[in-house]
């Protein structure tokens, strides 16, 4: 009988206390607005490829830029709930000036520019993540 009695407190102190509220971002003090570019904005591609390339040419002494974007699409929008910064989890491949194809996984943010000002994009190329931040194979910047 005690070791039930056990076996319950301690499944009742493992559950959570109290269920927190879920207040959209929109609605904050300082809200956001959850207006992000689309995947395949151009805007979008582009600042991924010059992220790209100045990443390669100032770290690794490589002059490999993005020529191309194929088959971009949307993976998620806002994964974790509505009370999160607004994402946009994104796929596609890349074309590479190597002449080779790889996959890209990226994400775009907003309020997450420079100094908190408008919306930014974090992107992993599969093959090119050197030092495995998003290890393995860019799978760390999906959702």
């Amino acid at each position: 009988m005690k070791w039930l009695a056990a076996f319950i407190s301690c499944m009742m102190l493992s559950a959570p206390a109290m269920a927190r509220e879920i207040t959209p971002a929109e609605r904050r003090e300082e809200p956001f607005d959850a207006s992000l570019p689309a995947c395949a904005d151009p805007s979008v591609l582009h600042d991924i490829s010059v992220n790209f390339q100045n990443k390669e040419y100032k770290f690794w002494n490589s002059n490999l830029q993005i020529v191309a974007f194929e088959r971009v699409q949307q993976v998620a929008w806002r994964p974790w709930g509505l009370d999160y910064i607004p994402r946009r989890y994104c796929t596609g491949t890349v074309v590479v000036s190597d002449g080779y194809r790889h996959k890209i996984n990226f994400s775009i943010r907003e309020d997450l520019g420079f100094i908190g000002i408008g919306w930014d994009t974090e992107a992993c190329v599969d093959g090119f993540d050197r030092h495995y931040a998003f290890a393995p194979h860019c799978k760390q910047a999906a959702p």
